[in-house]
Protein backbone atom coordinates (compact mmCIF):
# COMPACT_ATOMS: atom_id res chain seq x y z
CA UNK A 1 0.00 0.00 0.00
CA UNK A 2 1.38 3.85 -0.99
CA UNK A 3 -0.30 7.45 0.60
CA UNK A 4 0.65 9.70 -1.35
CA UNK A 5 -0.34 13.62 -0.31
CA UNK A 6 0.03 16.19 -2.20
CA UNK A 7 0.78 20.21 -1.42
CA UNK A 8 1.94 22.91 -3.26
CA UNK A 9 -1.13 23.87 -5.38
CA UNK A 10 -2.82 27.52 -4.79
CA UNK A 11 -3.66 30.77 -6.43
CA UNK A 12 -1.63 32.08 -9.10
CA UNK A 13 -1.65 34.91 -11.70
CA UNK A 14 -0.96 34.07 -15.52
CA UNK A 15 2.53 33.52 -16.24
CA UNK A 16 3.52 32.74 -12.88
CA UNK A 17 4.97 29.31 -11.12
CA UNK A 18 3.92 26.89 -8.87
CA UNK A 19 5.85 23.54 -7.40
CA UNK A 20 3.74 20.92 -6.34
CA UNK A 21 4.86 18.25 -4.15
CA UNK A 22 3.98 15.04 -3.04
CA UNK A 23 5.06 12.78 -0.19
CA UNK A 24 4.42 9.07 0.05
CA UNK A 25 4.68 6.66 2.45
CA UNK A 26 4.48 3.03 2.65
CA UNK A 27 5.57 0.57 0.18
CA UNK A 28 9.01 1.30 -1.45
CA UNK A 29 8.36 4.53 -3.26
CA UNK A 30 11.40 4.07 -5.65
CA UNK A 31 10.17 0.91 -6.98
CA UNK A 32 6.71 2.88 -8.65
CA UNK A 33 6.71 5.14 -11.73
CA UNK A 34 5.25 8.49 -10.36
CA UNK A 35 2.61 10.31 -12.69
CA UNK A 36 0.69 13.67 -12.36
CA UNK A 37 -2.74 14.27 -13.80
CA UNK A 38 -5.02 16.88 -13.49
CA UNK A 39 -9.28 17.23 -13.75
CA UNK A 40 -10.64 20.94 -14.61
CA UNK A 41 -14.27 20.94 -13.49
CA UNK A 42 -16.99 19.57 -16.21
CA UNK A 43 -13.60 17.74 -17.74
CA UNK A 44 -12.19 14.21 -17.51
CA UNK A 45 -8.75 13.53 -15.93
CA UNK A 46 -6.08 14.53 -18.15
CA UNK A 47 -2.17 13.09 -17.84
CA UNK A 48 0.35 15.52 -16.80
CA UNK A 49 3.53 14.13 -16.55
CA UNK A 50 4.90 10.90 -15.67
CA UNK A 51 8.61 9.70 -14.07
CA UNK A 52 10.39 6.53 -14.03
CA UNK A 53 10.96 4.94 -10.93
CA UNK A 54 15.21 6.11 -11.16
CA UNK A 55 14.16 9.12 -12.97
CA UNK A 56 15.97 8.48 -15.70
CA UNK A 57 12.95 8.44 -17.63
CA UNK A 58 9.91 10.89 -17.87
CA UNK A 59 7.16 12.17 -20.82
CA UNK A 60 4.82 15.24 -20.86
CA UNK A 61 1.03 16.14 -22.25
CA UNK A 62 1.93 18.54 -24.98
CA UNK A 63 0.21 21.23 -22.64
CA UNK A 64 2.88 20.53 -20.49
CA UNK A 65 6.18 20.38 -22.98
CA UNK A 66 8.49 23.27 -22.08
CA UNK A 67 6.69 24.68 -18.92
CA UNK A 68 6.59 21.58 -16.39
CA UNK A 69 9.28 19.82 -15.59
CA UNK A 70 8.41 16.09 -13.28
CA UNK A 71 11.59 14.98 -10.91
CA UNK A 72 11.58 12.97 -7.95
CA UNK A 73 13.64 12.09 -4.61
CA UNK A 74 13.68 9.15 -3.77
CA UNK A 75 15.86 9.31 -0.54
CA UNK A 76 12.81 11.40 0.66
CA UNK A 77 9.79 9.76 -1.01
CA UNK A 78 8.84 13.35 -2.84
CA UNK A 79 7.75 13.93 -6.39
CA UNK A 80 7.34 17.21 -7.98
CA UNK A 81 6.09 19.00 -10.30
CA UNK A 82 7.38 22.21 -11.20
CA UNK A 83 5.31 24.71 -13.59
CA UNK A 84 5.90 27.47 -15.03
CA UNK A 85 4.05 29.88 -17.16
CA UNK A 86 0.94 29.04 -16.40
CA UNK A 87 -2.05 29.83 -18.46
CA UNK A 88 -5.93 30.24 -16.62
CA UNK A 89 -6.50 26.74 -18.71
CA UNK A 90 -4.05 25.34 -16.14
CA UNK A 91 -6.60 25.82 -13.46
CA UNK A 92 -7.40 22.17 -12.50
CA UNK A 93 -7.08 19.77 -9.27
CA UNK A 94 -4.04 18.05 -9.59
CA UNK A 95 -3.39 14.54 -8.57
CA UNK A 96 -0.48 12.28 -7.94
CA UNK A 97 -0.37 8.75 -8.57
CA UNK A 98 2.07 5.95 -8.26
CA UNK A 99 2.33 3.12 -10.34
CA UNK A 100 3.87 -0.40 -9.52
CA UNK A 101 5.84 -0.13 -12.40
CA UNK A 102 9.45 0.66 -13.37
CA UNK A 103 8.22 2.00 -16.42
CA UNK A 104 6.54 5.21 -17.00
CA UNK A 105 2.71 5.38 -17.83
CA UNK A 106 0.53 7.94 -19.48
CA UNK A 107 -3.04 6.16 -18.74
CA UNK A 108 -4.85 6.73 -15.71
CA UNK A 109 -6.11 3.17 -15.25
CA UNK A 110 -2.52 1.71 -15.35
CA UNK A 111 -1.75 3.46 -11.81
CA UNK A 112 -2.93 1.82 -8.55
CA UNK A 113 -2.37 4.59 -6.07
CA UNK A 114 -3.81 8.10 -6.18
CA UNK A 115 -3.47 11.32 -3.73
CA UNK A 116 -6.14 13.32 -2.94
CA UNK A 117 -5.51 15.97 -5.02
CA UNK A 118 -4.41 19.69 -4.89
CA UNK A 119 -6.00 22.85 -6.20
CA UNK A 120 -3.71 25.16 -8.51
CA UNK A 121 -6.01 28.07 -9.81
CA UNK A 122 -4.54 30.26 -12.05
CA UNK A 123 -5.93 33.75 -12.78
CA UNK A 124 -5.98 35.87 -15.81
Amino acid sequence: QVQLVESGGGLVQAGGSLRLSCAASGRTFSSYAMGWFRQAPGKEREFVATISWSGGSTYYADSAKGRFTISRDNAKNTVYLQMNSLKPDDTAVYYCAAANTVFIRTVARRYDYWGQGTQVTVSS
